[in-house]
């Protein structure tokens, strides 16, 4: 049923991806049989032979795919997801009570860079939400209310008055290209490490076709199954001189045995990330989310910054009347998927926040253009023009037996079958 669903409907998250039939039947091998705590050629457990060879090579390939060198850089590929890398990279160089400056989640930031609710009291302790805000004392970094970018003057002012021990960069709905370079001498100015936290554009970064953190910051960590298009799993690449300390973290300090089948897939999508084809297919990404971005405020919607850099646009509903929980509600109806989102400073709640967040990796593996873009953007806005003709009290299930959403949702379907899916 789901492989179903995702061939009749359009995948615009974008933090999800297809992965290929390769990475996909390697992450399905005999690899998730064996045991292997513990470092290639240093494991717990006998047997392992072929399983160093895997991780070995994926490490490898990693730091080739990045233009890394070897002896300069290290990388760990045993992470389960991004954040439990995150907190590795935290317990590796951070002491408990230590403090992080990460960006604000409403603006675009994760949940892992520290968050936390405000104080329900003026002066009061604040509220943790992530484990991270309960080990450690975090604070915040805004996008200008007017750019919706980072002002990086503010962010050094406010670094030199916090004084952390980590600045964290990156984030799940920023539009825009982040000044690694600048942030990564804010940190140090400062006495910090800088994390570059690239879950979303890690495929674009090696591809190419979009600014590297390296060499500015001291440790990377990203997801492999977004724009890095393998499966759901993560990498740490830190200098080598903490690379001990990291290792140590990931492994006795928070994990067990590691997925090597899943290391063997994030190997598999590693090669691929280097071929011609793959620099083809990441420019389009961008393409595409800039046409969309384009293309949507030509209909008349507000996209936040302005537009976009990489493979994701953030819209502002609130001109609209419309929260994103009922615009994403009603995209499904139509078989378009894409996510409710805060937008920056948003007055609404964030569980019906009045952003709608819109991506391009997965349709443009689907082999999707220019062309398509623009016919999924204008049904994105007929649905959005629907829906302020309507109402709709928060009802999903109203939405959901909704005529004319459904009709669409029908046209969507035989435009989506048009487009396969990787080894599906």
């Amino acid at each position: 049923k789901e492989k179903q669903r995702q061939k009749d409907q359009l995948q615009l998250i974008p933090s999800e991806n297809y992965a290929s039939a390769a990475v996909m039947k390697a992450v399905g091998s005999v690899l998730m049989n064996k045991y292997a705590e513990g470092y290639p050629h240093k494991r717990y457990y006998q047997g392992n032979v072929n399983l160093d060879a895997v991780e070995d090579l994926c490490r490898e390939r990693i730091l080739k795919a990045f233009g890394l060198d070897p002896k300069k850089w290290g990388v760990n590929v045993q992470p389960y997801s991004g954040s439990p890398a995150n907190l590795a990279v935290y317990n590796a160089l951070l002491e408990p009570g230590d403090k992080m400056m990460g960006m604000y989640l409403p603006d675009g930031g994760h949940l892992t860079h520290g968050w936390h609710l405000p104080a329900s009291v003026p002066g009061g302790p604040y509220r943790p939400i992530s484990i991270t805000s309960k080990f450690y004392i975090s604070d915040f970094y805004h996008v200008n209310k007017q750019t919706q970018v980072f002002d990086y003057d503010q962010i050094e002012t406010q670094a030199k008055k916090f004084k952390p021990q980590i600045i964290i960069s990156g984030g799940t709905a920023y539009p825009r290209t982040i000044n690694h370079k600048r942030l990564g001498q804010i940190a140090t100015s400062v006495g910090a490490y800088y994390l570059a936290d690239i879950a979303h554009e890690a495929g674009l970064i090696a591809a190419k076709v979009h600014p590297s953190p390296f060499p500015w910051c001291d440790v990377c960590t990203f997801t492999t199954h977004k724009t890095f298009r393998g499966p759901r799993g993560a990498a740490i690449i830190a200098r080598k001189e903490l690379m001990d300390k990291i290792n140590f973290s990931v492994f006795p300090g928070l994990q067990g045995g590691p997925h090597l089948h899943t290391i063997a897939g994030i190997s598999v999508a590693a090669a691929e990330l280097m071929t011609p084809a793959f620099k083809r297919y990441a420019k389009q990404i961008i393409m595409n989310a800039q046409t969309l971005a384009k293309d949507l405020i030509k209909g008349g919607l507000t996209i936040v910054s302005g537009g976009t850099d990489k493979h994701l646009v953030l819209v502002d509903l609130r001109p609209q009347h419309l929260t994103g929980w009922t615009v994403a509600w009603a995209l499904e109806t139509a078989n378009i998927i894409a996510n409710r989102n805060t937008v920056p400073y948003d007055t609404a709640s964030p569980y019906y926040p009045s952003g709608l967040r819109l991506g391009t990796p997965a349709i443009t593996t689907r082999g999707m253009k220019v062309k398509e873009i623009k016919q999924i953007a204008a049904w994105v806005l007929a649905v959005v023009n629907y829906l302020k003709t309507k109402d709709f009290p928060r009802d999903k299930k109203m939405i959901q037996a909704d005529p004319w959403l459904r009709s669409v949702g029908r046209e969507v379907s035989r435009f989506a079958r048009r487009f396969p899916m990787p080894g599906l």
